[in-house]
């Protein structure tokens, strides 16, 4: 999930009660819900080097108690105020795995298992910006406000609430659960539609069902078959026709494709692609060579490419996120 989500969250768990477990909770909290994404550093070696790091072993449970212990360290040396060690640390521990547990439910995935498994895991359940996650968290925020605007207009003050904001982060912390287990249904029945159909008389060999950013009864829905892909929406609330559905055929064997796939920069790609799509052109220069895409069809907007000359030796190579670039 995005770091706001991940700075709510946190500042929400300690409001919900865990800022009573130890002084300084709050900046724990908020340092240990978003420690995981330290993996950013790794962009300074470039694109393809942050697409290994990124979700790498900050976002695996063997990192989990270092990150903790980590972050309530250096709350510790920048506020300089004593704290109830094993108190923080089983704060920050929490604020760590609710940063597991988010990006889990996304789309993206984690890598929960290394060092021992480079395996993604991912539920699939919401897009990576969430905006019913992000409203419910705007109203948690902004709920405590307005609750002692309107309690100061009647009480002239002569009420205090001890415990401010706690109303409001519970409230946002038990809808971001609510929510996920609502979405694992819909999901669930979403795959369960996408299976039971056939496309082109060709039957599924594996499907995904993919978050729409607003509806959660809209799916991106992804079917894999031995000679395509099939793409359409799934509406929970209306019909599924396959037939409709767009197909994306996937290329013949060609040298080139394979000559590419051996690439330092299509096997980095590949330990991250779940879906992927080949597409082999010809190309003006050099005379005999073609240009090779992979891209994954979670993400249409991650590609490696290489021009492949006419003797299949790779001239080039390179890995984009970001923008579809113009051909």
């Amino acid at each position: 999930m995005d770091n706001l989500t991940h700075t709510a969250i946190g500042l929400f768990l300690s409001r919900a009660g865990l800022n009573r477990w130890t002084p300084l909770a709050t900046p724990i909290l908020l340092v240990a819900a978003n420690a995981p994404d330290i993996d950013i550093v790794t962009l300074a070696g470039g694109q393809l080097n942050y697409l290994h790091y990124h979700r790498h072993l900050t976002h695996s449970l063997m990192a989990m108690p270092v990150l903790a212990a980590a972050s309530v360290l250096l709350v510790w040396l920048v506020w300089r105020k004593p704290v109830r060690w094993f108190g923080a640390f089983a704060a920050a521990l929490i604020g760590v795995a609710s940063h597991l547990l988010l990006d889990l439910s996304n789309m993206y995935g984690i890598r929960l298992l290394l060092p021992f498994s480079e395996t993604w895991q991912r539920l699939d359940l919401n897009s990576v910006i969430d905006l019913w996650i992000w409203a419910a968290l705007l109203l948690g925020i902004a709920g405590p406000f307005v609750s002692r605007l309107v309690g100061g207009e009647i009480t002239s003050g002569a009420l205090r609430d001890k415990h401010p904001g706690r109303g409001g982060a519970i409230f946002a912390l038990a809808f971001v659960l609510l929510y996920d287990c609502g979405r694992v249904v819909l999901h669930t029945r979403a795959v369960a539609v996408l299976e039971s159909r056939i496309y082109q008389g060709h039957p599924p060999a594996r499907v995904a069902a993919l978050p729409d950013e607003i509806n959660p009864l809209h799916w991106r829905g992804l079917v894999e078959t031995a000679d395509f892909y099939a793409v359409d929406d799934v509406n929970l609330a209306g019909d599924f026709d396959p037939t409709q559905a767009t197909i994306v055929p996937k290329p013949d064997p060609d040298p080139a494709l394979d000559a590419a796939s051996r690439t330092h920069t299509f096997q980095e790609f590949l330990r991250f692609c779940q879906y992927p799509l080949w597409r082999v052109t010809a190309v003006a220069e050099p005379e005999g060579a073609r240009q090779v895409s992979l891209v994954d069809m979670r993400f249409r907007t991650f590609e490696a490419d290489a021009t492949v000359g006419a003797q299949l030796r790779v001239l080039s190579q390179s890995f984009h996120f970001g923008p579809i670039r113009p051909r």
